[in-house]
């Protein structure tokens, strides 16, 4: 997943982007970084954890400049340790450079070795690192020329910042797996993940980066270039599900529209006989909004988030059983007690989740539980930025929905259609969406693949 976020032009650069960061702190939690610059050289802090813990007032105060470049991660490429959090940042003969990165080059393993037999030495396990040190060994005579040359020898999904001494430089794969948009504060140019980050600090959303596209900002403005070869389109339709936020506008859709849209058709195609529709929080709220009203029943919150549950806890063994979804969730008795509740969930991935939280409901007092599913069922993983377990560990990839709902004890268990999933989401005439993780049908070649 990734969150990056980029600005060029304003005195409070660093603060902008530790804002902006943290308006994309649900698109990483496991570390964070910003890399400024005044014009003559590179300054950087990268930290483990949250934003708002790693970047306190002192050591932002240690990161002048006008322009930066920000990263929260969330691997699915190299280890959980500081070597890898970004943005990376080096020194080589064409200057300094930092590059932050969403996504999943999926020729990652073959590439790092052959560039190690050619005498590479890396500083970390990520997958980013592998277009710096193509960077590094181009002859050609810009910074861009140079960012090209080494992107058309990668195969995958990237949404790119870069940032040297003068310049942010901003580049989507041709694709467009993942989102990136262009925002303007007063005189500033701002790049992020999504438009939630340019909300917060107040800057104007000015439009999307188009697959493919590259811009270039610097002390002549902006300018927009398409240096590679057009590829039919495939944008994450898991952003809309899952990933991004509510509130942001992604692929040019509201999100939260959408997965209202999702919870009608949902509805639509699995109806239930039912006393109450519940989500399950924080990303099925949407979804169970539209399935309550289309099949006009009452929407009620079933189960209450705790939205300060750190990475690492100690767990007890015996003495609690399901700590961790306890420690996440919890019932609404009131709400529950009686009902036949339909639950209202984006996706199932290994289904232990989904049976501790049927067990919480039923054990809370619902008479039914009735699990909606806002997306098809997860069979395939992911290779393009999303840390997806093996096709092994996905419970639909080797059991039909009737098995699942046994495993999860609910009394019914229901999916979205891939058909209309994708009406739901946009998709009428405009281009179309990646849905390999529910289909199978991958957007490039899948040689040695690398999980970021």
């Amino acid at each position: 997943m990734c969150g990056v976020f980029g600005i060029y032009g304003h005195e409070e650069a660093a603060n902008l982007a530790y804002l902006g960061l943290h308006a994309l702190q649900h698109r990483g939690q496991e570390s964070a970084g910003i890399v400024t610059s005044d014009g003559q050289a590179l300054r950087s802090f990268r930290g483990m954890g949250l934003v708002a813990d790693t970047f306190t007032q002192p050591v932002l105060e240690q990161l002048p400049g006008s322009m930066a470049i920000g990263h929260v991660r969330y691997s699915t490429a190299g280890s959980t340790h500081l070597k890898n959090a970004q943005p990376l940042q080096v020194s080589f003969g064409g200057g300094q450079l930092a590059v932050a990165h969403n996504g999943n080059f999926v020729d990652a393993f073959a590439t790092r070795r052959e560039l190690e037999a050619d005498g590479a030495i890396f500083q970390s396990d990520s997958d980013t690192e592998n277009i710096i040190h193509h960077i590094a060994r181009s002859k050609a005579p810009t910074l861009e020329a140079r960012i090209v040359e080494g992107l058309r020898r990668t195969v995958g999904a990237f949404s790119l910042l870069f940032l040297s001494d003068r310049q942010l430089i901003g580049v989507r794969d041709a694709i467009g797996f993942r989102p990136l948009v262009l925002g303007r504060l007063k005189e500033a140019y701002v790049l992020a993940s999504e438009t939630t980050a340019l909300d917060l600090i107040e800057a104007e959303y000015i439009r999307e980066i188009e697959p493919g596209e590259m811009v270039v900002i610097d002390a002549n403005g902006l300018r927009s270039s398409f240096p590679f070869q057009k590829q039919p389109p495939g944008r994450c339709v898991f952003e809309l599900v899952y990933f991004a936020r509510p509130d942001s506008q992604v692929f040019g859709e509201s999100v939260f529209q959408v997965r209202k849209k999702l919870g009608v058709q949902l509805a639509r195609e699995q109806p239930v006989e039912a006393d109450v529709v519940i989500a399950v929080p924080d990303s099925g709220v949407a979804a169970a909004i539209g399935y309550a009203e289309q099949a006009k029943l009452p929407y009620d919150v079933g189960l209450i988030r705790s939205h300060y549950v750190g990475r690492t806890f100690i767990e007890p063994q015996q003495s609690i059983r399901h700590f961790g979804v306890k420690l996440k969730l919890a019932p609404v008795r009131s709400t529950l007690e009686g009902k036949r509740v339909v639950a209202v969930d984006d996706s199932i991935v290994r289904g232990t989740t989904s049976r501790k939280i049927v067990k919480m409901l039923k054990d809370a007092g619902a008479r039914e539980v009735h699990l909606r599913i806002s997306s098809p069922p997860t069979t395939w993983p992911c290779y393009y930025g999303i840390d997806t377990p093996s096709r092994q560990e996905l419970i639909a990839a080797s059991h039909t929905v009737d098995e699942i709902a046994r495993y999860v004890t609910a009394d019914s268990l229901a999916y979205l259609s891939e058909k209309g999933l994708v009406t739901a989401a946009g998709d009428a005439g405009r281009g179309s969406f990646c849905t390999a993780c529910f289909s199978g049908k991958y957007q490039t070649p899948l040689t040695e693949t690398s999980s970021r």
